[in-house]
């Protein structure tokens, strides 16, 4: 991840309470989202506003049911499964 970005998910975890070492994102975590979020952007005709939205919704899905993951949701999301 990058520095801010790093900077911004150790800011969460410390306002959540959480162990920063749990926000990382791995290399195919990071190619999911922006997969998805590319996605969004392009085929919702609202790029500034349903790719992080799309995200943030994924995150949810992934905070609520961890036993799936976190490309795989992805994915379905994008639609990116079926093709």
């Amino acid at each position: 991840m990058s520095e801010w970005l790093d900077g911004a998910a150790r800011r969460i975890a410390e306002a959540a309470g959480d162990d920063p070492a749990a926000y990382g994102l791995t290399a195919a975590d990071v190619e999911a989202l922006l997969d998805l979020a590319r996605v969004a952007a392009h085929e919702s005709g609202k790029d500034e506003v349903n790719a992080p939205l799309v995200c943030y919704l994924l995150g949810l899905a992934v905070g609520r049911h961890p036993a799936f993951g976190l490309g795989d949701l992805a994915a379905k999301a994008s639609g990116s499964e079926t093709r």
